[in-house]
């Protein structure tokens, strides 16, 4: 397994539409770990092959308090269940240090294919919903800044600017 470079905004690779992916094989699965290794090495709870500038339809998450249940969703298809909508504060990975409420439905029912190429589907909730759209965000090319003001927005851009010069200059 390898530990893949997580791109950060406002880099525009993380505007890029993710493809489906056409047979889950070695390279899927091998692309599964190397994305859960990064995730847990990051202290996260969810990542996007775009995150990683890998612009194909693969989430990994786990929520479970003691990291002990990955889940893999190859080519995800939600849909909110009822009209119910909750605001919960989010980061990401490719926004690190910045945090702000989104509203997402409370409820998702999810079809994806597992590690495997297996169909399976499941309704979520709670903090599992939330990070299955968000993640989803992801490979729709939609940052969770984009729900927030432009001020909000701009704030973060600039400030995640200021970041990466700082960082070249080291």
């Amino acid at each position: 397994m390898a530990k893949l470079p997580i791109l950060e905004f406002p880099d525009e690779r993380l505007r890029t539409k993710a493809i489906a992916v056409e047979t889950v094989d070695d390279d899927v699965r091998r692309l599964v770990d190397d994305m859960l290794e990064t995730m847990y090495d990051a202290n996260g709870i969810g990542l996007a092959a775009t995150q990683v500038d890998i612009h194909r339809r693969v989430i990994v998450m786990d929520v479970s308090d003691d990291r002990s249940s990955p889940r893999v969703f190859i080519n995800p298809v939600y849909t909110p269940l009822g009209e119910e909508r909750e605001p919960l504060q989010e980061g990401c990975l490719s926004i690190p240090e910045y945090y702000a409420d989104v509203s997402r439905a409370l409820k998702v029912h999810v079809t994806a294919l597992d590690r495997h190429g297996e169909p399976f589907e499941l309704e979520a909730d709670g903090l599992l919903a939330h990070c299955i759209q968000h993640e989803h965000d992801h490979l729709e090319g939609v940052l969770f800044v984009d729900y927030l003001s432009p001020l909000k927005r701009d704030r973060i851009m600039k400030k995640m600017q200021k970041r990466h010069k700082q960082l070249q200059d080291a």
